[in-house]
């Protein structure tokens, strides 16, 4: 497969016109879809299903188009790392990371770095840890800051001189915000918002003393804006870590820790024997001197 071809695909994927795919390639309409026939010749399945107007996937067309992105994120990336002379120190450093003050160490250390480098540039991607696990696997991003438990067996890292705390995010005329903490069986009967993250629920049950299952969760999240208007909807509470978000002045949510506390370990890692790009050397040489 050639990327010239899988970036069509894509532009195809999105349009979903041949016709308007072509024109926003400065292209054919009968060259473009004789290469995405080719495309499925070669691949020996059917990607598209052409109808008069509109163009939709198969459901190999959608596996590809997830696999596709992956490939061209990839392709750029290394292009990038290599475009740059070696008396000039400059290109991209991606980073991944769940919600969490601490990534203000990543943007100490960003700050200090671009003062020096300035042709350096930094691309954050927000998510859970699975998530962006996946994405420092294969190779889409270079750094990864984990939040809470994490396997890093396959890793190098640096460990953060900070936790984060858990608590209930909830609504300030909740009954349970007149209370300091929150203790486990506070949880039992309310609507709760939880992270999608196995590993937090997992840990939560070992605190609770009962199964996560007894809960009433009527909804999960991977990042708790969305779920923080949730809460003020009136939707339930989110289990959250603490900081993240504004709970002061006029605001109609409150947050309480929970106690006994359940704390998350923070790191930053990346993949061992990691070839880092000059810049991404840069940058961890940047970590590890915010850390001395």
């Amino acid at each position: 497969m050639e990327l010239r071809v899988l970036r069509y695909f894509l532009a195809v994927a999105r349009e979903e016109n041949i016709t308007a795919a072509a024109k926003k390639l400065h292209i054919t309409q009968p060259t473009l879809s004789k290469q995405l026939m080719a495309l499925e010749d070669e691949l020996g399945r059917e990607l598209l299903r052409r109808g008069k107007r509109r163009v939709t996937l198969t459901e190999d067309g959608v596996f590809l188009k997830k696999r596709a992105e992956e490939i061209l994120a990839l392709a750029d990336k290394t292009e990038s790392d290599f475009k740059f002379k070696e008396e000039l120190v400059g290109g991209d450093v991606h980073i991944g990371a769940g919600e969490t003050e601490a990534v203000r160490y990543i943007a100490r250390s960003i700050e200090r770095l671009h003062n020096v480098y300035p042709q350096i540039r930094f691309h954050l991607y927000s998510g859970n840890s699975e998530d962006m696990r996946e994405r420092l696997d294969k190779g889409l991003i270079d750094f990864i800051l984990f939040v809470g438990a994490a396997d890093l067996g396959k890793y190098d890292y640096l460990k953060l001189p900070a936790v984060d705390t858990w608590g209930l995010l909830m609504r300030k005329d909740c009954p349970l915000a007149a209370k300091d903490s929150i203790e486990p069986e506070d949880l039992r009967n309310i609507p709760l918002l939880c992270s999608r993250q196995s590993l937090i629920q997992n840990e939560l049950t070992g605190w609770l003393g009962f199964s996560f299952t007894e809960l009433n969760v009527v909804g999960t999240y991977n990042l708790i804006y969305n779920a923080s208007v949730m809460v003020e909807e009136g939707i339930g509470s989110a289990l959250s870590i603490d900081g993240l978000i504004n709970t002061e002045g006029e605001s109609k949510l409150c947050f309480k820790k929970l106690v006994p506390s359940i704390t998350a370990d923070l790191v930053v890692a990346w993949q061992k024997e990691q070839v880092f790009s000059q810049a991404a050397e840069k940058f961890l040489l940047s970590l590890q001197e915010e850390l001395r």
